[in-house]
């Protein structure tokens, strides 16, 4: 039976305690003459001086120096026997041995035994020796189980973990969609591999290397795959354990890590997040010994300092450029800055098939079509979504994932978890209206992107969607694509207020209101596409400093303020009157696909375009009539 160490410490430590105790009583000085000697009862000094005067007692043995004394003497009230009594007499009572003498009273002295103040020390000493041999033990556990508290005389020790032969399993093979990337960091791989090849020429071996992008796009994937190719050995190290609450322990871990690597160089170093300890330094309000800062300039120092660093490569991830201190990023430091951002059409094509090299897809199964049914996944998307796809296979008891189980998985990253179909009522046909309304908008308006399907099953906290897949990758977008999104989104409460009237409409277009009110107000202050003109009003970047959102101040006066807002009204009113007059245009058609929708509950794009292109508009009826 297993026993926890804290239920042993728990009845050792008052074992300890009263086993003190016992020792004490047990080992005092003269305790064991004392102990065999030891009298029924107790008497008083003055009582035994008239027992003495009255000739009753008839020995008297001393102990502990003169303190104590065991009386023998007759007792009247129990028919005249000997008893005998503990009397306990006074410092200064000189007169007691001549009237024992005079009284002709046998009475002998025992002197104080040496070894007792042995024991006493003993005594005294046993209880704190195995106390803090109890603490050691604690300590040393909980190093063992946690290495965290144990670990106090280790604290200016790194924590990054060697590999003398990195042996991550990653190489560049298997990294897909940055291709851009992997080039610049096949150099590194060369430059340590074959340093010669560039110092013949003059050309120095960069000292750091950043790997900028957002998450999930492959940047520690990218870090593995150096380590595999490089075949030197390897530091890996996250920047949030460089620091702790003891100042000058995170540039004590620093100094320790560069130690470590110049003995095995040439070498990788990888800091992952690092903007845990490379923020902007200043950025706090007031100020004091900031861990953090004496952290990021020994790390300062040790890239580029007075010694420098020959043949140690630093390669470090973030998601938070805009936070990083200058002096981290120049030239000669971080020499370069490795951009890893969300695959195109065919990165996504790539990175999907690496995934799906150990998946068992379905002959139907087209690459090409989930990366184009995916635009802005990154890898750690894609990843996910196969892995979705490959369990919702399992569980439907099938042999081989198929477009159905890929189509569903898109459906759960992307909006949640399916969820309890609506029954039929009033309620589920409002949301069949707004649903329809969003999707006969988009496909009618130019310039918007095509309908990829339109559902009534729930999914997270919608209670129906309309999907919209663009059908090209779109780096830049125009002025005209932005209106349509915007009138898009508005489509399902103009369909609400077309069909039911202003006083049905219902909460249900929250989130489309406020997509809209964002996408305006940047096209009004960030992109310059309103009648103020080509001015950006706002700063693209988030705040960096501790109390920047109180002391942030707006970069333009208040009238300029009124005149966006009315900028933003206007794009917002303009686009929801295009909406409500093409709901208006196309009631019978609108009527037609709720139905449908009813029905079956979802309505793929296809289909839904294959219906709407069977109308035709009159211009006498003003709205769109089946085609004869």
């Amino acid at each position: 039976m297993k026993v926890s160490w804290r239920i042993i410490l728990l009845w050792t430590v008052p074992a300890l305690v009263i086993g003190f105790f016992l020792w004490q009583g047990a080992f005092s000085p003269a305790a064991g003459e004392l102990g065999q000697n030891t009298a029924s009862s107790r008497m008083t000094y003055g009582r035994f001086l008239e027992y003495l005067d009255a000739g009753r007692v008839t020995s008297v043995d001393l102990y502990e120096g003169g303190q104590t004394a065991i009386v023998e003497a007759i007792d009247p009230q129990l028919d005249e026997r000997i008893q005998r009594w503990r009397v306990d007499l006074p410092i200064n009572a000189p007169e007691l041995i001549a009237k024992l003498r005079e009284a002709d009273i046998s009475f002998d002295t025992h002197p104080i035994r040496q070894d007792g103040a042995i024991w006493g020390l003993i005594g005294n000493l046993i209880f704190p020796i195995l106390l803090i041999a109890g603490l050691f033990f604690l300590f040393r556990r909980s190093n063992n189980i946690t290495g965290g508290p144990g670990q106090a005389m280790n604290f200016g020790k790194s924590r990054a973990r060697f590999q003398m032969e990195a042996k991550t399993g990653v190489l560049f093979d298997d990294v897909a969609g940055i291709e851009e990337a992997k080039e610049e960091l096949q150099e590194v791989v060369t430059f340590l591999k074959q340093p010669e090849r560039f110092t013949a020429v003059g050309a120095r071996i960069p000292k750091g290397v950043l790997l900028v992008g957002p998450p999930g796009t492959g940047k520690t994937l990218l870090a593995k795959a150096i380590a595999g190719e490089a075949g030197v050995p390897f530091f890996s190290i996250s920047g949030s354990e460089f620091v702790e609450m003891f100042v000058g322990v995170g540039a004590s871990r620093v100094r320790d890590l560069f130690k470590k690597a110049k003995e095995n160089a040439p070498c990788l170093i990888f800091i992952d997040e690092i903007d845990a300890v490379g923020r902007q330094r200043g950025a706090g309000i007031g100020g004091g010994n900031d861990e953090r800062e004496q952290t990021l300039n020994q790390l300062l120092t040790e890239m580029d300092g007075f010694e420098g660093n020959t043949g140690i490569i630093i390669i470090a991830a973030t998601n938070r450029p805009d936070v990083l201190d200058s002096a981290l990023l120049r030239p000669g430091r971080f020499d370069r800055q490795v951009m890893v951002d969300a695959p195109d059409l065919k990165g996504r094509i790539g990175i999907l098939e690496v995934h799906a090299r150990n998946k068992k897809l379905s002959t139907e199964v087209s690459i090409e079509a989930i990366a184009r049914r995916s635009p802005g996944f990154t890898g750690a998307d894609l990843a996910n979504l196969l892995n979705e796809a490959a369990i919702l296979t399992a569980r439907r008891r099938k042999e081989a994932i198929t477009m159905a189980e890929i189509n569903d998985a898109v459906d759960r990253v992307v909006a949640g978890m399916e969820g309890t179909p609506l029954v039929d009522s009033k309620s589920k046909r409002l949301i069949a209206y707004h649903e329809i309304g969003h999707a006969i908008v988009g496909t009618l308006i130019k310039d918007h992107d095509p309908v990829q399907k339109v559902t009534l099953i729930p999914r997270g906290q919608a209670q129906g969607l309309t999907w919209f897949t663009p059908s090209e990758e779109q780096g830049l977008i125009t002025r005209a694509q932005l209106k349509a999104r915007i009138t898009g989104a508005l489509g399902g409460r103009a369909a609400e207020e077309e069909i039911f009237g202003d006083s049905e409409v219902t909460t249900g277009a929250g989130g489309d209101l406020q997509q809209v009110t964002g996408m305006a107000r940047q096209m009004v202050t960030r992109f310059g596409m309103s009648d103020l003109g080509p001015l950006s009003l706002e700063s693209q970047e988030g705040e960096v400093f501790l109390g920047a959102g109180l002391m942030t101040r707006a970069e333009y006066s208040e009238k300029v303020a009124a005149r966006i807002d009315e900028q933003v009204r206007q794009i917002v009113e303009h686009c929801h009157d295009d909406a409500r007059q093409i709901i208006r245009e196309n009631r019978v058609v609108i009527d037609r696909l709720v139905d449908l929708l009813i029905e079956k509950e979802t309505i793929d794009g296809k289909e839904f375009r294959q219906i709407v292109a069977e109308y035709t508009f009159v211009p006498e009826k003003e709205q769109y009539v089946p085609q004869l």
